[in-house]
């Protein structure tokens, strides 16, 4: 049976739940900044990637080996944009060559790729409850003191 999921420290940080004791020496600390998008990425994904990248670099939540995480969220975006633009065309149920009513094929692809959304926004501390936890502070608000460690 596994526990709950370790949070990284940066989120640890946000939310005011860091502990010394329960914080990872070890841990790797990336430099914040936005990776490059992948190119597959289709148009609402990438609008996406632009719409959000800036805001998680802010808060310190995004370097750049995180791409592939924040590639796959962005996709799942890109799909949910677009097929409910098809169900919004064609409805959620459809009709079987038998006279069958069934769900509509692009009711399962949506609802996978919200799926997706909700499960790779949390990652990066974007979904309501995670959000509801954090005290985010943006980096580029967060002015280091020079003399700090000189205790002056």
């Amino acid at each position: 049976m596994a526990g709950r999921k370790k949070l990284p420290t940066q989120l640890k940080l946000l939310k005011g739940t860091q502990r010394a004791d329960r914080l990872n020496p070890n841990e790797p600390m990336p430099d914040i900044g936005i990776p490059e998008p992948p190119e597959f990425l289709s148009e609402a994904g990438l609008i996406e990637w632009n719409r959000i990248s800036k805001q998680l670099v802010d808060l310190g939540l995004l370097s750049k080996i995180d791409m592939a995480a924040l590639a796959i969220y962005c996709q799942a975006w890109g799909r949910v944009v677009k097929y409910e633009k098809i169900i919004a065309g064609k409805g959620e149920l459809y009709k079987t060559s038998n006279g069958n009513i069934i769900l509509s094929p692009a009711m399962w692809v949506l609802n996978k790729a919200y799926e997706q959304v909700y499960k790779f926004a949390g990652e990066f501390g974007m979904s309501p409850a995670k959000r509801a936890s954090v005290t985010a502070t943006k980096v580029k608000d967060k002015k280091k003191d020079k003399f700090k460690e000189f205790g002056t």
